[in-house]
C-alpha cells in the first residue's frame, strides 16, 4: 500500500506537504569507512574575565563522565528493585536471557564482471547479492550498455508514425556536483521520455551542461583566493579562463556520471555546452542581429550592482529582504554587522538664509551624492523653499529644491533627498527635473573622489562616519525605526547599490507582448495554473534586460568600441560602437562606416549575461542558426520544457521570446514546473545549512563523518561548517542507508502532485526502497512458479478467457485498469498519481491478492487450472514490469531479462517492449466487482482477528441479508477463506433466515452484507470491552468532526486532485470504522444482558 503522509493546512496553502527527516542506522550489509577528520578550535576567552573555554576533548570527556555517572546511578537504582522483588517473591525464579540473535555477516561490495558497453551477464537469484533486492548489484553494468548500444536515440530518425516527443534538458550548471532538485526533474524527464519511447515516439532527450557565468567564475575565484591566496586579476584574465575550464573538465564529468548513475536516458551523442563552438556561434548571430535591428542598445543608465562581485545583475538576480525595523545584518567584507531599518533625519542648511530643510533617508552615506531635494507642491510647509537651493555641508555643492507630486507629504518629513545616481526612484525624479547624476562609489564599494571628505571610506562604513560629522555640524536630528526591503544578491547576498554604468540592454516591450500573446492563445500550455499567471503577470510589466556583465568566463561580447586618433581614450555617451560575429566582421564594417579615418577596434571586455545564451538552448542544440541541419528539420520545435518554477523568468520567458524573434516558432509547446525541494523544516536547500543532499549519497549510501568530511572539501567559512554539521548529526545520526537510483525516482516522483513545494523526507525514500524489494520477491516468487519449458505466448496473441477463474479475470481487469487510468495520468502530467496506480496495483493487487490467491491453486489445483495460473502470473507481471519501467528503470529491466521471452519478435531490453494499453477485452467488470466483495469480507475477517488478537482457530461468519447477496458471497468463498488471514480457520456464509450468531464483533460490508467473528471466548471482562469501544466511537467522532472541517475549510478545492481524494478517503474510512465500532457495541450490550 502507499506510505502514509501528512498534510498541514495553512492559511496560505490549504495542504503544503509536511514531512520530516528520520533517524537512521546504516545497514551492516554496506561498508564505508572514512579518514578525513577535523576538529575546531575552541575560542578563547578574554584574558583575566572569563576562565578559559574547554577544548573539545576536555567537553566531551566530562559529558561522558557525567553519562557514566547517571547510568551507574540507574543501575544501581534498578539491582536494588530486582533485590527487593526476590525477596519479595522469594520463590520466583529469574528468567533466562534469551540467546542473543547474531547479526547476518555483512556482504562485501558487489563486483560486477560484466565487460563495459556489454549486456550484464546474469547472476541466479540464488547469488548472495541477488536473493533480495539489492540496489548496487541490481543497477551494476545496465546503463552502459543502453548507452552503447543506441537505445538512449530516436529510434525512428524523427519519422515514427505514433510522432516524436523532445526534451531539451535544463542544463545544470558546471559549478558542483547535482542536488535532488536535478535529481526530481530528471526522474521526470525520464520518466515521461521513456514512457513515450516505449509507446513507438521517436523519443529524444537532449543533454548538456551550462557555463554559468556568475556562479562559476565566484566558485573558482574562490578556490583560487583559498589555495594561493591570489585574486583573477593578478592571475591574468587568459590564465583565470583557462583555470575555470580545468574545473570545467572536472565538474562536467562528475555530473554527467552522476545523471548516468540516476538512469536518465539522454542521448548522449548530441551533448551541448553553452560555450561550445556551435553554440557560441549562435549567441554571436543573436546578438548581431538584434542588434542591427535596435533591439540591442547601449546606455549608460543605473543598475543593479554587487561590489562583492563587481559585476551588474538583472532585477531576477535580485533576492529582496523584508525587515520590520531596526535589523543588524551580516554584509560580505565586514567583520561588524550592518544597521538597516533605519530612518535618519538630518538638516541641508539652505543657502542665503539661515532656515534648513529636514529630510530623511535609510541610506544616510548615499547623501554624498545628493543633487536635490523634492517636495510636494501642495505642501504649504515647502512652497516657499521651491526654486531655492539647499547647501551640502560636506562638498559645498548647491542643490535646487524641486516640487514634484511624487513626493509623499506624510513620509518622513515631507521633503526627499534625491539621489540620482544612486537610486531608482531618485533617478526618474533626476532624469525628470535635469538633475546633476554624481557617482559616489567605485566598483569595490568604496567611496571615490566625488565624496569628498569620506573618499576611501567602505561605504557601510561611511553610513556611520556621514551621521557622526553631522552631528559635529549640529545637523543631525534623530533615528527612527523603519520597515523597509533590502536587495541582496543571489549569489553572495552581498546589498546590492544602484549604480550608473554603461551596458548593453534588451528591448523587451515588443518581444513580451508576443511570448504572452502564444500562452494566451493556447500555443504553449504553462502548467501549474499558478505557474502560468505568474508568467502573465511579469510579461505584462516587462522591464528591458540589462545583459552586460563584468565577468571573465563566458561569451565576451561582440561589440567594438571605435577610437580615433587624436580623440581621448575615454567612453562617453555619444562614443560610436560597432558589432560583429568575429573581430573581423567587426573591421569590416567600421572600414566601411568611418572610411578615410584612423582608428582602432577595442572589444568590450564584459561577457554576456549567461541567460542570453541559455535563452537559445532548445534551437542552438539542434543546430540553429543553420535551420537546414537535420535535427533543426526533424526535431525542433521541441515538445516540452520540465524546470523549476523559480527560472521561469529568468530562462523559460526569454526562451520563448528569442525562438519567436528568431526562428518565428515556439521553442516547446508544453512546459511543466515542478515544486522546489527544501528540506524537513521547509527551508530552501543551502550548503552552509548542510541540508543538501547529494542524491549520489541516498543512491549509495552514505556514514555520518563521510557527509561531514564532505563540507570541508567546498568554500564554506568556518562558522558554515559548524553549523551544517550540527544540522547533518540532527537529521542524519546514522547517516544515510543505500537507496538505489530506482527508489529515489519513485519517491520523488511520489511527491509530484503539482502543488506547493516539497519537504523532502529520506524515511519515505527507504520506504520505497522495501517497495522494490516487494517487486524482486514477487517476480522471484512467480519465476519460480513457471515450469522449465514455460513458453509465453507473442505479444499481438490474444488470451483465452473462456477458461479464466473469477480471481484471475479479477486480476487481469484491475490490471487493464491500472494500464488504462496510468497512461491517462502520465498523459495529464499526474505524476504522484501514476506511481500510486502502479504501487497500488503491484502491491495491493498484485501481491497481497492474486500471489496469495494463486498459491493454493499452484499446490492444490488441477494440472490446467495450474497452467492458467502460470499463464496469468507471467501476463501480469511481464506487464507489470513494463508498466513501471519508466519509473523504476534498473530492477525491471534486471527482472524482465530474466522472463522467458516471447516466440517472436521480443526486443532486445525492455526499454524497447511496447508501453501496455487498455484491452477492451480484459474488462471484466462484473466478475471484478463479485471478487472485491469477497475480498472486503476477507479484509473484514482479518481487521477483526488483529483487532482482538486472534492468532488461530479464529471462526468467521458472513451474514448476506438478501438472497441476491447470499449468492455472491458464497461464490467466493473459497477465496475468502484463503485471504482470510491464519488467525481465521474457518468461513460460514449465513442467509438471510439465519439467526445472528451471539458473541460477536462486527465488520459492516455493505449494507446487506456484515463479517462476523467469534470473540466471546476471547473476552474475560465484557464491561471493559464495552468502555473500550465506546472511547473508540468517541475519538472517530472526533476525527470525522476534524476531517469535515478541513474539507469544508476555504481554499481546500484549490489543492492538487491527490490530496483531495486522501483527505476525503480518510473521511470515508472513519465514518465506516464508526459503523463498526457501533454495531459491535450493540452486539456486546446484547452479549451482556444474556449473561
Amino acid at each position: 500500500m502507499l506510505l502514509p503522509v501528512r498534510y498541514l493546512a495553512t492559511p496560505k496553502h490549504p495542504a503544503i506537504l509536511r514531512v520530516s527527516f528520520a533517524n537512521f542506522v546504516r545497514p551492516s550489509s554496506r561498508q564505508f569507512s572514512s579518514q578525513h577528520k577535523y576538529k575546531m578550535d575552541a575560542a578563547a576567552g578574554a584574558p583575566g574575565a572569563q576562565p578559559p573555554a574547554k577544548t573539545k576533548e576536555e567537553k566531551e570527556k566530562a559529558k561522558a563522565e557525567k553519562a557514566a555517572e547517571k547510568a551507574a546511578k540507574f543501575a544501581a537504582k534498578q539491582q536494588a528493585a530486582k533485590l527487593k522483588q526476590q525477596q519479595q517473591n522469594p520463590q520466583q525464579k529469574p528468567k533466562a536471557a534469551a540467546p542473543k540473535k547474531e547479526a547476518a555477516p555483512a556482504l562485501p561490495p558487489y563486483k560486477d564482471e560484466t565487460p563495459e558497453g556489454e549486456k550484464k551477464k546474469l547472476q541466479p537469484f540464488e547469488h548472495p547479492h541477488f536473493s533480495a533486492y539489492n540496489p548496487s548489484a541490481v543497477e551494476a553494468a545496465w546503463y552502459s550498455w543502453w548507452e552503447k548500444s543506441g537505445f538512449f536515440k530516436p529510434q525512428h530518425d524523427g519519422k515514427s508514425k505514433a510522432g516524436r516527443f523532445v526534451i531539451p534538458l535544463p542544463p545544470p550548471n558546471v559549478t558542483g556536483a547535482l542536488h535532488c532538485g536535478h535529481a526530481l526533474a530528471n526522474s521526470l524527464q525520464d520518466t515521461l521520455i521513456r514512457w513515450y519511447r516505449m509507446k513507438g515516439y521517436d523519443a529524444l532527450w537532449v543533454p548538456g551542461c551550462d557555463h554559468a557565468g556568475i556562479s562559476t567564475q565566484s566558485v573558482v575565484e574562490k578556490m583560487l583566493w583559498k589555495k594561493e591566496k591570489k585574486t583573477r586579476i593578478e592571475l591574468g584574465r587568459e590564465k583565470f579562463v583557462s583555470l575555470v575550464w580545468d574545473w570545467k573538465a572536472e565538474y562536467h564529468q562528475r555530473i554527467n556520471n552522476a545523471q548516468r548513475l540516476m538512469g536518465g536516458s539522454m542521448d548522449w551523442s548530441r551533448e551541448a555546452f553553452t560555450l561550445d563552438d556551435n553554440l557560441s556561434a549562435a549567441t554571436m548571430e543573436t546578438f548581431c542581429r538584434l542588434h542591427d535591428e535596435g533591439l540591442i542598445y547601449r546606455s549608460n543608465r543605473l543598475v543593479n550592482w554587487c561590489t562583492q562581485l563587481n559585476t551588474a545583475l538583472s532585477g531576477l538576480e535580485v533576492e529582496n529582504k523584508e525587515i520590520p525595523g531596526r535589523t543588524l545584518l551580516d554584509v560580505p567584507g565586514y567583520d561588524k554587522k550592518v544597521e538597516f531599518g533605519v530612518l535618519t533625519f538630518f538638516k541641508y542648511p539652505i543657502d542665503g538664509t539661515n532656515e534648513t530643510i529636514e529630510v530623511a533617508t535609510t541610506r544616510p552615506e548615499t547623501m554624498l551624492g545628493d543633487s536635490g531635494v523634492a517636495v510636494n507642491p501642495e505642501d504649504p510647509r515647502y512652497t516657499h523653499l521651491v526654486g531655492k537651493f539647499a547647501r551640502h555641508p560636506f562638498t559645498d555643492r548647491l542643490m535646487p529644491i524641486v516640487a514634484d507630486s511624487y513626493v509623499d507629504p506624510e513620509f518622513g518629513t515631507g521633503a526627499v533627498k534625491l539621489t540620482p545616481a544612486h537610486d531608482f526612484n531618485d533617478y526618474q525624479l533626476g532624469t525628470r527635473h535635469n538633475l546633476e547624476f554624481i557617482n559616489i562609489l567605485n566598483e569595490d564599494g568604496t567611496l571615490n573622489e566625488n565624496a569628498g571628505p569620506f573618499k576611501g571610506q567602505k561605504r557601510f562604513d561611511a553610513r556611520y562616519t556621514v551621521v557622526a560629522e553631522l552631528t559635529k555640524l549640529g545637523l543631525y536630528t534623530k533615528k527612527e525605526p523603519n520597515a523597509m526591503t533590502i536587495p541582496l544578491c543571489e549569489k553572495s547576498k552581498d546589498v546590492i547599490e544602484p549604480m550608473m554604468k554603461p551596458q548593453w540592454w534588451v528591448r523587451m516591450k515588443e518581444m513580451g507582448e508576443e511570448a504572452l500573446k502564444v500562452v494566451e492563445e493556447g500555443k504553449i500550455k504553462i502548467s501549474p495554473e499558478s505557474a502560468k499567471k505568474s508568467y502573465q503577470r511579469w510579461l505584462s510589466n516587462i522591464n528591458d534586460w540589462c545583459i552586460s556583465r563584468q565577468l571573465w568566463w563566458g561569451h565576451r561580447i561582440p561589440a567594438y568600441r571605435v577610437i580615433f586618433d587624436g580623440e581621448p581614450d575615454e567612453e562617453k555617451d555619444n562614443t560610436p560602437w560597432v558589432v560583429g560575429r568575429t573581430p573581423e566582421e567587426a573591421q569590416a564594417k567600421a572600414n566601411e562606416k568611418y572610411a578615410g579615418r584612423t582608428f582602432r577596434l577595442e572589444q568590450d571586455p564584459d561577457c554576456l549575461d549567461t541567460w542570453f545564451s541559455s535563452g537559445l538552448w532548445p534551437m542552438s542544440t539542434l543546430g540553429w542558426p543553420n535551420t537546414e541541419s537535420p535535427d533543426f528539420k526533424n526535431y525542433f520545435p521541441t515538445s516540452m520544457l520540465e524546470t523549476g518554477w523559480d527560472i521561469l523568468f529568468f530562462w523559460v520567458a526569454r526562451m520563448i521570446m528569442l525562438s519567436l524573434k528568431l526562428t518565428g516558432q515556439v521553442p516547446f509547446t508544453e512546459v511543466y514546473c515542478h515544486s522546489l525541494i527544501r528540506d524537513s523544516e521547509g527551508r530552501k536547500m543551502s550548503k552552509s545549512l548542510g541540508n543538501v543532499i547529494d542524491p549520489l549519497d541516498i543512491i549509495s549510501g552514505i556514514e555520518l563523518e563521510a557527509l561531514h568530511a564532505k563540507l570541508l572539501v567546498g568554500n564554506l567559512k568556518d562558522e558554515e561548517v559548524a553549523r551544517a554539521t550540527k544540522y547533518q548529526k540532527t537529521a542524519f545520526p546514522g547517516g544515510i542507508p543505500e537507496c538505489g537510483a530506482d527508489a529515489l525516482r519513485f519517491t520523488l516522483l511520489s511527491y509530484t502532485t503539482g502543488g506547493g513545494d516539497i519537504n523532502f523526507d529520506i524515511k519515505v525514500m527507504h520506504a520505497y526502497r522495501r517497495f522494490c524489494n516487494k517487486v524482486w520477491q514477487a517476480s522471484k516468487y512467480v519465476m519460480g512458479k513457471l515450469p522449465q519449458d514455460f513458453t509465453p505466448p507473442s505479444q499481438g496473441d490474444k488470451l483465452d478467457t473462456t477458461a479464466l477463474s473469477v480471481p484471475e479475470r479479477w486480476i487481469l481487469h484491475r490490471m487493464n485498469t491500472a494500464v488504462k487510468t496510468l497512461n491517462e495520468a502520465l498523459e495529464a502530467r499526474e505524476f504522484s498519481k501514476a506511481t500510486k496506480i502502479a504501487h497500488q496495483f503491484f502491491y495491493d493487487e498484485l501481491c497481497d491478492v492474486f500471489i496469495e490467491n494463486s498459491k493454493s491453486i499452484l499446490s492444490d489445483g488441477t494440472p490446467k487450472e495450474q497452467e492458467t495460473a502460470q499463464h496469468t502470473l507471467y501476463k501480469t507481471l511481464d506487464t507489470a514490469l513494463r508498466l513501471l519501467h519508466p519509473f523504476l528503470p534498473f530492477i525491471t529491466e534486471e527482472l524482465w531479462q530474466r522472463l522467458p521471452r516471447w516466440v517472436d519478435g521480443a526486443p532486445a531490453s525492455i526499454m524497447l517492449a511496447p508501453y501496455p494499453e487498455y484491452d477492451p477485452e480484459l474488462d471484466f467488470a462484473a466478475d471484478a466487482e463479485d471478487y472485491e466483495l469477497g475480498l472486503k469480507c476477507a479484509g473484514g475477517a482479518r481487521s477483526l482477528a488483529s483487532d482482538y488478537n486472534i492468532k488461530a482457530d479464529g471462526q468467521a461468519f458472513i451474514k448476506a441479508s438478501t438472497a441476491a447477496s447470499f449468492e455472491r458471497v458464497s461464490a467466493q468463498l473459497s477465496a475468502i477463506k484463503t485471504l482470510s488471514g491464519k488467525g481465521v480457520s474457518d468461513v460460514k456464509v449465513l442467509g438471510p433466515e439465519a439467526e445472528l450468531p451471539k458473541g460477536c464483533a462486527v465488520y459492516v460490508v455493505t449494507a446487506d452484507i456484515v463479517v462476523l467473528l467469534q470473540v466471546s471466548t476471547h473476552i474475560t471482562d465484557i464491561d471493559a470491552e464495552i468502555k473500550k469501544i465506546t472511547g473508540k466511537i468517541q475519538k472517530t467522532n472526533l476525527a470525522i468532526a476534524k476531517q469535515e472541517e478541513l474539507i469544508k475549510r476555504d481554499g481546500f478545492e484549490k489543492i492538487s486532485d491527490v490530496v483531495q481524494e486522501q483527505e476525503k478517503k480518510k473521511l470515508f474510512d472513519a465514518n465506516a470504522a464508526k459503523e463498526n465500532y457501533e454495531k459491535t457495541l450493540e452486539e456486546f450490550n446484547k452479549l451482556k444482558l444474556g449473561a
